[in-house]
């Protein structure tokens, strides 16, 4: 094996390079990955755009990239359960095992996370990754590695809906129909929910979306929102409300959609800090409120989902509307970019 790789790196805002990096050598604790495959995530493109999300500012080029998967062909001398060769997904969010919140079983708050794709750690759009061997799984023979990929988002969706408590039977509203919206349905469909209502303002979305699990659709930009969700729930409005588009007004009219009790989950983070809510109808309506960020112990229930989609006559590969190769990777952000109608799961193939 040659002792150099190729790596897509974002130089500055708007500039990607590909570049030759040294190949990782895997700690004892960790394994070497040939990258397979590895979807372009919203996340990524706001580096892309911005250079920075929040806290999180690109000071140095960085390798972005988060949702991955690929063969074992490397491992260090303390790895004992698993093999050269296997095929593999990864959970990008190496934490330190050691603090209350990893204790506790929420390591997705470890305040010493190092997450791949978040400065300053590099990500795996590259052509081999090293990665702690606790945060790599085994997929099935038959999983594709793009599927593969999609543990990872279709992780925030399981982590969703175990924070907004969805029991079988009950009904479910989804704002905003993006990859996180569409693989939320998918979780929402496995789990039993009787109605998954998708809610976005271009038709194209909101008809993949009925190949997704979702069972109703509301169209913003003829339809009312308010009469949709009541006819649809006979008056009784939804148990459970998803905000995944990152709306302010969005998050209000999930909590307008919910019935009193019900529950609305957090995904999406809008542009500014501050959303006003209407606190009366929190308080009146007795809602409770979930924020989510990222998640914890979600990745083999995710192989397993995506495993039991086929049974569901759901194929995730709807999904992935455009491919691209490494060195197209500037190309890849570009379109996702420029085309976000059509460009709903961009993957790239190391």
């Amino acid at each position: 094996m040659s002792k150099q790789m190729k790596a897509a790196i974002l130089i500055e805002p708007g500039k990607i390079e590909l570049q030759n990096r040294n190949i990782p050598i895997p700690a004892n604790d960790e394994v070497l990955i040939k990258v397979k495959s590895v979807g372009l995530c919203g996340s990524d493109v706001h580096y892309y755009q911005h250079g920075r999300i929040g806290n999180f500012i690109v000071e140095k080029p960085i390798i972005l990239g988060h949702e991955s998967s690929g063969e074992i062909v490397g491992m260090g001398s303390e790895v004992k359960h698993l093999k050269i060769g296997q095929r593999v997904t990864v959970e990008p969010g190496v934490t330190c095992g050691l603090c209350e919140y990893c204790k506790s079983g929420k390591y997705n708050l470890c305040p010493e996370v190092k997450f791949l794709a978040t400065p300053p750690y590099d990500g795996a759009f590259c052509e081999y990754i090293a990665i702690r061997s606790d945060f790599v799984f085994p997929i099935p023979d038959e999983m594709s590695f793009d599927e593969a990929a999609m543990a990872e988002p279709i992780s925030v969706g399981i982590h969703a809906m175990k924070r907004g408590r969805l029991q079988a039977g009950e009904t479910v509203v989804i704002m905003g129909m993006g990859p996180i919206g569409m693989l939320s349905a998918v979780v929402a469909h496995l789990s039993g929910a009787t109605k998954v209502i998708g809610v976005d303002f271009e038709e194209s979305r909101l008809e993949l979306s009925k190949k997704m699990g979702v069972t109703d659709t509301v169209n913003l930009k003829n339809e009312n929102l308010a009469d949709r969700i009541a006819d649809i729930t006979s008056g009784k409005n939804v148990d459970l409300a998803l905000e995944t588009a990152g709306n302010a007004k969005a998050l209000q009219s999930a909590l307008t959609s919910v019935k009193r009790g019900g529950r609305v989950v957090v995904v999406g983070l809008p542009p500014e800090d501050i959303a006003t809510l209407n606190i009366n109808e929190i308080v009146g309506g007795e809602i409770d409120l979930f924020g989510v960020f990222r998640y914890s112990n979600t990745y083999q229930t995710a192989i397993d989902m995506i495993s039991q989609c086929k049974v569901a006559g759901i194929d995730l590969k709807n999904m992935m509307t455009h491919y691209y190769s490494l060195d197209e990777t500037e190309g890849a952000f570009e379109k996702a970019i420029s085309d976000r109608t059509n460009a709903i799961k961009v993957m790239i193939r190391p």
